[in-house]
């Protein structure tokens, strides 16, 4: 499992982008990990899927209620990650109205999870292989905090607990 102190895996996520700009086009586009991180302080929160309930009702607004905090802080982004594909992403992102507040980027075939060693079975849910619950502070690549939660629980991966996390 990945810990503190650690490099993000060299893995490429996917982002639905509704509007052309930056060289990117309508539709999913590649987001290459170690080129996306490089120099920044990222907010990253994880969670086993799009429109499934707590990451709907608490997780995701959490963060984008936070935004601003978070800038404050000095994050440069805030990045949720899921085991959906780009499509359903962005679906989630209009629904949760995360606009430019919160990149919602997907891993499809949970290459990063796996990668991570922070993966959930929810086979016998019918949900297949998905990302654990988690949040971290990545600072130019590098894990400097990492909050991951126990199975079925939302007690430390939340916006508030990073927030305090890069204030710090």
């Amino acid at each position: 499992m990945i810990q503190v102190g650690d490099t993000l895996p060299a893995t490429t996520l996917m982002e639905y982008s509704e509007v052309e700009g930056e060289g990117c086009s309508i539709g999913p586009n590649a987001v290459d990990v170690a080129k996306a991180t490089a120099g920044k302080t990222i907010a990253l929160f994880a969670l086993p899927g799009a429109f499934t309930p707590t990451c709907s009702a608490k997780h995701v607004p959490g963060y984008v209620e936070s935004y601003e905090a978070f800038k404050a802080a000095g994050v440069d982004e805030i990045w949720c990650i899921s085991v959906n594909d780009a499509f359903v992403m962005g679906a989630w992102a209009r629904d949760q109205k995360t606009g430019t507040k919160v990149r919602m980027l997907a891993d499809g075939d949970a290459t990063f999870a796996k990668a991570t060693g922070l993966t959930l079975d929810l086979t016998g849910k019918g949900l297949g292989l998905r990302s654990n619950r988690y949040s971290m502070l990545v600072k130019d690549g590098k894990v400097v905090t990492l909050n991951n939660e126990g199975p079925g629980k939302f007690e430390v991966s939340d916006a508030a607990t990073l927030l305090a996390q890069a204030k710090a």
